[in-house]
């Protein structure tokens, strides 16, 4: 992918970009990730759609602004983003932290998007888990034993971590504000409107996929998603945690290509 750079804000934001269709597919990745974390499944979407995958404000390469990293922040962002880059009725893909950005967006700008997948999306527990405790502590205090507990702890299959997972986090982590970026979007979805009363709102189609083992949203959380948006399809990753798309690329994307190519 053609790494590219744009500017929102007076801020430098980093984005990849690849494929040549008219077809846009928007890859957003959640709590302290970056565009990287897509890179499975980003070959497997490139024949049928133009890929665009950013690195959230915040996080990533982009830069990271001493702000309070609320949703309607994020929500802003991404509005802005698609109007710097020129997208124009994207299909939307959003993990975790990037599930919640995209269904707020969705809520009060379905019109302008094709469809809709959220990945074990954010926004329901307000309470935390075992295997977020472990991430939180790995970003605040990053090295490799920490990043690598916190990962092998979210995606809960005992199998061992890519080491460029790993020490990508750890190199993300000490760039200047990272922390601040990712305490401050933590707190942010902490305090931020409870996303169910919204998502009648959602009327674009959308596919809720969600690993069975997820240790850090827990599939339970699924129903409040699914029964709440007017047009939902529902698939359980089989033995994956939080990021299936990691776990089981070819799988994950077979299933979004389904849904995306379904009229």
């Amino acid at each position: 992918m053609e790494d590219k750079f744009l500017e929102i804000d007076g801020r430098r934001i980093r984005y990849l970009e690849s494929g040549s269709s008219k077809n846009t597919l928007v890859l957003l990745h959640g709590l302290g990730a970056s565009a990287e974390r897509w890179s499975h499944v980003v070959p497997l979407f490139v024949d049928r759609f133009r890929v665009i995958v950013p690195d959230l404000v915040g996080f990533g390469y982009s830069d990271k602004p001493t702000v309070d990293y609320t949703l309607d922040f994020f929500t802003d962002f991404l509005e802005k983003f698609f109007t710097a880059s020129k997208i124009y009725k994207p299909n939307i893909v959003g993990s975790s932290l990037g599930g919640l950005i995209s269904a707020e967006y969705a809520a009060s700008h379905s019109d302008e998007i094709e469809k809709l997948v959220l990945v074990s999306p954010a926004g329901i527990m307000k309470k935390s888990t075992p295997a977020l405790d472990a991430y939180i502590m790995a970003a605040l205090y990053p090295n490799e034993v920490s990043a690598k507990h916190a990962f092998e702890m979210m995606e809960g299959s005992g199998k061992s971590i890519e080491d460029n997972i790993v020490s990508g986090f750890v190199e993300r982590m000490q760039l200047p504000n990272a922390k601040l970026a990712f305490m401050s979007t933590v707190l942010g979805l902490k305090n931020s409107d409870f996303i169910v009363s919204k998502l009648q709102s959602v009327l674009t189609p959308t596919l809720i996929i969600w690993g069975a083992n997820d240790p850090v949203i827990p599939i339970e959380y699924a129903d409040d998603f699914v029964s709440a948006i007017p047009d939902c399809k529902f698939y359980k990753m089989d033995g994956c945690g939080h990021t299936p798309y990691v776990q089981k690329p070819q799988i994950f994307a077979s299933k979004v290509l389904e849904f995306l190519n379904d009229t």
